[in-house]
């Protein structure tokens, strides 16, 4: 409340020096210093400036990101199944421990705990890339060359 009623002085000091010095305050005629042109090349810059902060914002997080340890997950999906238009049966690894969920619209079920982990080649884990990696090579870039 203070910053407000502190604030509000100022101003009204200001008005009651410009008020008091003609010579201080623009004509209500003249145009303003540097024109419209001057205006509009500080906006354009301005809202370049912006723009390229938010680049470069997001290459800054990428990087970072990019930096994160890859294989830290501790939940990984080894395989997957559908066995209807919207059931699937999903092979979880929790740690050392391989768990068969069962997926359906309306819930997630723990169906078995297996005893011994399916052992699962490495080749048959990228047979499905990730949404992402896919959608780098459909535009041409491999994910594989920035690593």
């Amino acid at each position: 409340m203070r910053s407000v009623t502190a604030l509000g002085a100022l101003l009204a000091s200001e008005v009651v020096i410009a008020a008091g010095d003609p010579a201080a305050a623009p004509a209500a005629g003249s145009p303003l210093p540097g024109g419209l042109g001057a205006q509009l090349a500080q906006m354009v810059f301005g809202l370049l400036l912006v723009v390229g902060l938010i680049f470069f914002l997001a290459w800054l997080l990428r990087r970072m990101q990019g930096n994160a340890q890859r294989g830290a997950q501790v939940i990984e999906i080894v395989g997957s199944r559908a066995i209807g238009p919207r059931d699937r049966l999903l092979l979880v690894q929790v740690g050392k421990e391989q768990i068969l969920i069962g997926h359906t619209p309306g819930s997630i079920e723990a169906l078995h705990v297996l005893a011994e982990p399916v052992a699962v080649p490495s080749t048959a884990r990228q047979a499905a890339p990730e949404f992402a990696q896919r959608l780098l090579e459909l535009m041409g870039k491999d994910h594989k060359d920035k690593t």
